[in-house]
């Protein structure tokens, strides 16, 4: 192969190979090769919609073919100079897989091809994977796993106007495009939200479609790996950060994987690694998460863990990454790593920590506290949440314009100085507590109107009073028995809402206090709740929704911690 542009060091490089799939389509591929290599050689391929010469898709090419790979950087259809045209995930399991056929039947392929990349360009791997073609032979996707209803699109089925907006408005030509001339804040605040593009005068099909499916019906199934793991017969690696819009689907994949897998090379050879990363510091390694900085020990050479992982499956190199732990995480608070064995650790002591007050939570002045201790006869809290005026997003798992949407781990006391925020905080840690696992709130809630939403946060509270985020949640109370089905509520009834946090490892440390914030609304990184239990994405009406959050003998209102005891 000869280089027709540059030459970096030992390395060969052919631009715009043409990839034909099944349907005629060329898609353009750059192929990058030891200089004068002898003989096929394993395969590291990249498919990305955001331009296969992108710096980091070039620099990881050039670093496999300079450790004794080819690696391709392939342009999926209607991107960049691939043929077609583009719609996010629907053509990605054919072309992925046509492309691996075409791959391994090249002469300087030697059988053996492994995927890599971030985001989008992790979730093609997993969608050529259960296309089972014979050449692929392992998958590392860097921060994504998961069902694309859950996220990055309908959380607990309230939608994920942030990320979806911005991201649609990006992709929506042959190039990446420019969104920094938008008044989003304007924008976001549409209603009808259907009218969202057509205000913004941009056309993204995309994400209206996206608006006529809000359940998790035969449109997303269509997408979901979970409906196919028995098909995934790879090992794969994932690296995915806690700050991330994926960050719960890591840990689904893998146990899914593990117990559904289609081989059992695949079950056996499933690994995660993660950190206290948003979800580009997975692609640009940095140890700032928001406002917060983990320290260098959060720094990952990402690309030697990867060669380790390569080498093994593609290479036969006997270097003991199957031999492993499948898991290692680092534990904020502490700002340490470790390895584990399973997820959930099966040392956890999942720990009920109940809601209490005397029925003046409102607000970081009120009179909300936290403790294991079960309530009694208590007065519920209440709150009046008023879509026109909602709590704003404060960091946590967001993407992709964080100018835009903050993300990451932020002081959250801006928040809970709003009355509609209700706050519960616990006594000073008379010593380090771990909470590494699932977490999830037991709400018992009713509201006066037909649908609203509840969302829940913790919250690590400092002895100087600062107040980091570590996971939260919502759940949008149509969808409190499930996400395929719609069903409304009946004003001023009682009902157990499970708000899904998401997971988390942090230590709390002495004189450190757990908090838990409740609320109705986490905007713009969730679209709002109107209250009137119309045809989502067409109402223009809103109306404000008066809450009550009980906790007492019958309704114990609790956040479940995975607590962790010290060895």
């Amino acid at each position: 192969m000869a280089a027709d542009v540059f030459r970096p060091a030992g390395v060969d490089v052919r631009y715009d190979v043409k990839v034909p799939m099944r349907d005629g389509v060329l898609l353009s591929a750059d192929i990058y090769a030891p200089r004068g290599q002898s003989g096929p050689l394993p395969v590291i391929l990249y498919r990305t919609p955001y331009d296969n010469l992108m710096d980091w898709i070039v620099e990881s090419c050039i670093f496999y073919a300079q450790h004794g790979y080819v690696a391709v950087a392939e342009d999926v259809r209607g991107r960049y100079d691939s043929q077609g045209e583009f719609y996010p995930w629907t053509s990605e399991f054919n072309d992925g897989h046509d492309t691996i056929e075409w791959i391994g039947k090249q002469p300087w392929c030697d059988g053996n091809v492994g995927m890599a990349g971030a985001s989008y360009v992790g979730y093609v791997q997993w969608q050529a994977a259960v296309m089972g073609s014979r050449y692929l032979k392992t998958i590392v996707p860097r921060v994504m796993g998961h069902q694309l209803h859950e996220s990055p699109h309908y959380q607990g089925g309230a939608f994920g106007l942030g990320v979806n907006a911005t991201w649609s408005f990006r992709t929506t030509g042959r190039t990446m495009q420019r969104i920094d001339g938008y008044q989003w804040q304007q924008l976001f605040s549409t209603l009808p939200l259907k009218d969202l593009t057509k205000i913004a005068g941009k056309s993204a099909p995309q994400f209206n479609d996206w608006l006529d499916h809000p359940d998790y019906d035969g449109y997303w199934k269509s997408l979901a790996i979970e409906e196919r793991f028995e098909d995934i017969k790879v090992p794969a690696f994932q690296i995915g950060g806690w700050y991330d819009l994926y960050a719960a689907g890591f840990f689904e994949f893998l146990n899914g994987i593990k117990k559904r897998g289609g081989t059992p090379a695949a079950r056996r050879n499933q690994k995660l690694l993660i950190g206290p990363w948003v979800h580009t510091a997975c692609v640009n390694p940095m140890t700032v998460a928001g406002e917060v900085d983990f320290g260098k020990a959060s720094m990952v050479d990402f690309m030697q863990w990867e060669l380790r992982w390569m080498d093994r499956w593609l290479k036969g190199v006997k270097n003991g990454v199957d031999n492993e732990p499948p898991l290692r995480i680092f534990v904020m608070g502490t700002n340490e790593w470790r390895d584990e064995s399973e997820w959930p650790l099966a040392r956890t002591k999942f720990t009920p920590y109940y809601l209490h007050s005397e029925g003046s939570a409102n607000s970081l002045l009120g009179d909300g506290t936290l403790s294991i201790k079960p309530p009694s006869q208590e007065h519920p809290d209440k709150f009046s949440y008023n879509p026109a005026f909602p709590v704003p997003t404060r960091g946590g798992c967001n993407c992709c314009n964080p100018e835009i949407v903050a993300w990451g781990a932020y002081d959250q006391r801006s928040v809970e100085h709003r009355n509609d925020v209700l706050v519960y905080t616990s006594d000073p840690m008379a010593s380090d507590m771990e909470v590494t696992g699932p977490v999830v709130v037991k709400l018992h809630a009713a509201t006066d109107c037909r649908d609203t939403d509840f969302t829940a946060k913790l919250v690590d509270v400092h002895p100087d009073g600062y107040a980091r985020n570590l996971c939260d949640g919502i759940i949008r109370g149509r969808y409190r028995e499930s996400t395929a089905k719609q069903r409304l509520l009946t004003p001023g009834q009682a009902y157990e809402f499970t708000i899904d946090l998401w997971p988390t490892s942090n230590i709390f440390q002495k004189g450190h206090r757990v908090r838990v914030e409740i609320t109705s609304s986490n905007f713009p990184r969730f679209d709002r709740n109107l209250n009137t239990g119309g045809r989502f994405g067409h109402e223009t009406e809103m109306r404000t929704a008066n809450q009550t959050v009980y906790h007492d003998r019958a309704h114990p209102s609790h956040i479940l911690l995975p607590v962790i005891p010290k060895a």
